[in-house]
This record gives structure tokens, sequence and C-alpha cells, in this order.
């Protein structure tokens, strides 16, 4: 007898893709549990069959959302501080610190090959990034706040936004590993404390999408081309592949580095032509952002992803990759700043500096984001309706002086008439040139919005540091730490700022690149827009005699 499901929410399905629309509440068949990728072939009560996401759908006798809840409720009921890689933990003495993972798939976890197998489906085309939170996962065009499965692989528990603030005692007071080979310098430059940068800067293009299919031709997909300057030599990607690389990147750099989010998923409409336009695009800007970030950009996981040059060497390369051990506030182990040690207090003065203008800037970017949209709005709305409205009326009130057949008036009629059109086609012009010059001013600034966001829980992480080396006194007191200890927390907290005032400095540089270009842009554009419609009135008025 066949499984009853009842649906969770609305689904429609992609032409030519063997899936079947469902709404919520209607109750279906399970034909099929084995299609994989988070996937589940149904037959509806008019017979029906096709496939449909398993996460919109209640089995009859199995909770709703069973997976993503224990994910949430394993998380919820765990009071361990930080839980990175896995590796560094502190002695009882030093406060019992320690690590712990969770894991979807033992296997995979250990880079078992049904990691591969996992790794290959479509979880991520339509999932509700139970991963990211508010970051983009809700933003699906369908039912909020739902989950669908994520890869398999080791996930930290200690990932934004799950952990609101990741405990710094792990890199303060953990016994550090040996320095190897991989240290992101911090040199004193004009500006301050700034990073390492290459002496070549790095570009990626993101083109050429393409429509490809899995499962025979079950499962379709978008894959883009992405061609790096160093090697001029294309890889491909899917959308999942780069939502891969986000969690790598947020997990290793979280705690130091604004990792902004992706451009969001989309459950309808994957397929259309505008929509991959547009997810291309923001692609492109988030890869050029993170190429240039002097620690992202060189980082393995991001070259890997860059340059792999076979199937082996990828999947090689993301396992290791996911085993990272030096991640979370470890990141601040790699930090090596050529400067003498600051106090605390000067810590936390440019730690509270920081906040208040990440704050500032992040409100002004909202309300120029919302004045944008509303200008946006009525420039494809009700101006160029008021512009027509115009051009209407004159070539009304031309019809009828010509009515009146009286002789000598055709050069006024005529006019009037060119009038009339002119106006037209200036509401035309008004309702374009938005996307040609409000479009790049709105991008950048939505970039912005997403790297602005990242600040808190970025800053959180120097918060918690200062709160715990300030409590050193209080510690040493009640036997948790050693004199010795609570020195090392004042010399890494030194680290972590210098490491902070390098990061803010890269934000400010390219802010002031970014606003400068697009300002220049957006004005340049206008001054084309005005001077435009400028003319067509100049011709215009030329029809008219002088009397």
């Amino acid at each position: 007898m066949a499984l009853k499901a009842d649906v969770l929410y609305d689904f429609t399905a992609e032409p030519g893709n063997n899936e079947l629309s469902i709404k919520e509440g209607e109750s279906v068949s399970v034909t099929s549990q084995s299609v994989g990728g988070g996937w589940i072939e149904v037959q509806n009560s008019s017979g029906q069959t096709g496939l449909v996401p398993e996460d919109y759908l209640q089995i009859k006798g199995t909770p709703a959302c069973s997976d993503a809840h224990n994910t949430h409720t394993q998380v919820a009921n765990s009071n361990k501080p930080w839980s990175g890689g896995g590796a560094y933990t502190t002695d009882a003495t030093a406060g019992g610190w320690e690590t712990q993972e969770y894991t979807h798939t033992q296997q995979a976890a250990e880079g078992g090959e049904d990691d591969d197998v996992e790794w290959d489906e479509d979880w991520d085309d339509y999932s509700g990034g139970s991963y990211h939170g508010d970051a983009h996962g809700d933003e699906e065009g369908g039912a909020s706040g739902r989950n669908i499965h994520a890869p398999s692989m080791k996930i930290s528990l200690n990932k934004f936004p799950f952990s609101k603030t990741p405990n710094p005692d792990v890199f303060l007071l953990a016994k550090l590993p040996p320095r190897g080979p991989d240290r992101l310098p911090v040199y004193l430059g004009e500006v301050g404390p700034v990073w390492l940068y290459p002496l070549s800067a790095l570009d990626c293009v993101v083109a050429d999408p393409r429509k490809e299919s899995k499962l025979y031709g079950l499962k379709s997909f978008i894959e883009y081309q992405v061609t790096p300057s160093t090697t001029n030599r294309p890889v491909n990607h899917r959308y999942k592949h780069f939502d891969w690389l986000y969690e790598r990147l947020l997990e290793k750099f979280g705690s130091a580095t604004p990792i902004p989010c992706l451009p969001d998923k989309q459950v309808t409409g994957r397929f259309e032509e505008e929509f991959i336009r547009m997810r291309m695009e923001r692609l492109q800007a988030w890869m050029s952002r993170m190429c240039r970030h002097p620690v992202v950009s060189q980082s393995h996981v991001f070259q890997l992803f860059i340059t792999y040059r076979d199937e082996r060497e990828w999947k090689m390369g993301k396992r290791k990759a996911e085993k990272d051990e030096l991640v979370g506030p470890m990141i601040f182990s790699l930090v090596d700043p050529e400067a003498p040690d600051l106090e605390p207090g000067e810590v936390e003065l440019k730690c509270e500096q920081y906040s208040r203008f990440t704050k500032a800037m992040d409100d002004a970017v909202k309300d120029l984001q919302n004045v944008g949209h509303t200008h946006w709005k009525r420039c494809t709305g009700p101006l160029p309706k008021e512009y027509q409205r115009i051009g209407k009326a004159l070539q009304n009130l031309s019809s009828v002086f010509n009515s009146s057949e009286y002789q000598g008036e055709a050069t006024l009629t005529d006019a009037l008439t060119f009038a009339g059109k002119t106006y037209e086609e200036i509401a035309q012009i008004v309702a374009e040139q938005p996307k040609k010059d409000l479009h790049f001013l709105l991008e950048t600034n939505n970039e912005y919005k997403g790297l602005l966001g990242c600040f808190p829980d970025t800053i959180a992480v120097h918060k918690a540091a200062i709160d715990r080396v300030k409590e050193g006194e209080r510690l040493v007191a009640g036997g948790k730490i050693s004199s010795q200890e609570k020195n090392n927390m004042k010399q890494r907290i030194s680290c972590m700022s210098y490491s902070l005032q390098a990061e803010m400095n890269h934000f400010h540089s390219n802010r002031i690149y970014d606003y400068n270009r697009v300002m220049q842009l957006y004005l340049q554009e206008q001054v084309n827009f005005y001077q435009q419609i400028a003319e067509k009135l100049s011709q215009a008025l030329s029809q008219f005699t002088t009397l």
C-alpha cells in the first residue's frame, strides 16, 4: 500500500522538469522515495505523477521537518561555548572548554565515498538554507521557515547564526598549534594596520550560464563558467558549489572577516532568462569582492574553487576544506602582526569606534536603498504615465484645432502633434532610465548592506574577547586560569585587534573606491538622461514658428 503524505507548502512545477505542482493541504500518494537529492515522486488525486521537494511533504506517521527540528534542538541544548574543527581543547583548569561536532552522515564526515554521491545531489537548488538563517534561507518564493536537507558534511555547532557569538576562549586560552607556513601578516601602513596584499590583483569572470541535466534528464540545473585571471582556464560551477564555498568561508573567516551572503535562492522561475542573468550578475559581484580580499582570495579553499584541474582534485580539496580545524576564532592563531602589543583599553576603544561606524553606515545604506527603490517605482510607474498623458492631451488639442479647417494653422497643429509624440518618447526614456544608472547604485548599495549586516557578528567576537580579558584577574583569583594564561590573553586580544583594524582599513579603502566609481557612473548617466530629454524638447520647440 502506497504511503500517504500531506502537502505542507505550495509548489509550482518547472516546465519540462518532471515536477508536479501541489497545493498546501492537499493529500498525495508517495510512489518513490529513491529519487534522491531531496526529491520524492508522488501521485495526486487526479492520477498525475511527478517530483516534489521532500520537505514540502509530511508523510503520514512522521513529524514535519524532523531533521531540521532535531538539528535546531541539538544546537539549542548545547552549552559548549565553542566548537570548531574539534582539535583544540583547554584543560579543566582553564574552564573546561571543549569542542564537539554534529554529523549528518557519519560516513560523509569520515570522507567516505558516499560523500561524493551526497555532494552531487540537488539539495541546494530547493533549499530553505537552514544553515544560513536569515541570511538568505527564507527568500525562496514559497513558505517561510521551511527547511530542506543540506549536504552530508560536518557542521560546526558554533557557526553563525546558531550561536550568537563564537566564544573566543578557544583562541585566548587554548594551547595553540605550532605555527606552520600559513600565516596572515599585518603591517603598519599609512592608514594603520593593513593586510598583506598580493603583488598582482586577482579577478574572476563568471559567464556562459548553461542549462545541464542529470538523473537521465529528470533534474536540470544551471552551470556557470568561472575564469580566474591567474590561469585564464575556466572551471564549471553550479549555484550549490558557490553555496558550499560560502559555507566554508563563513566557517573559516567569519570571526575575523565579514563574508557577505550569496544572492537569494529561488524555487520557481530558476530557468527564466532574466533570473539567470540577474543571478550571474550578482554571483559576479560576490566573486569580485572575494577576489579583492587579500586573506580570502589567497586561502586554500578559494584557490581550490577557481583553479581545480579535475574532479579528483576537486573532491579531495573539498574533503580537506571540510576537515579544516583552523576555523572560527582559531583563525586568529594565523594572524601575525608586525607591531607592538596593544593595551586592552585601546583595543576596546577601537572596537567601539568600528561598531558605531558600521551601525551608522548600515542605517544610511538602508535609507538610500529605500529611497532608491521608491524612486525606481515612480520612474517606471506614475512618472511615465504623467508624460504620456501630457503627450496625448497635446495631440488631442492638435486634432481639435485641425477640425476647424481654418487655413494657415497646419504648421501649429503639426507642431502640437510633434510635441505630443515627444512627450510620449520622453515617457519611454524615463521608464528605461533606472536600468542605466539607478540599477548599479542599488546593486552596490545592496552589496554593502550585506557586508554591513555581517559586522555585528564579527565585532561581537572581539567584544566577547575584551570582556574575557577584563575578567582576567577574577579568573586568576578563582584558580580557573594562571597568571601566564592571563598575560597570554592580553597578547592574543592585541593580535585580534590588529586583525580587526586591518579588516576595517580594507573595508574603508573598498568603500571609497566603490562609491566613488558608482556615483560617477550614476551622475554621468543622469547627465546623459537630462541631455537627451533637453534635445527632445529642443526639437519640439523648433517646430513652432516665431510670431
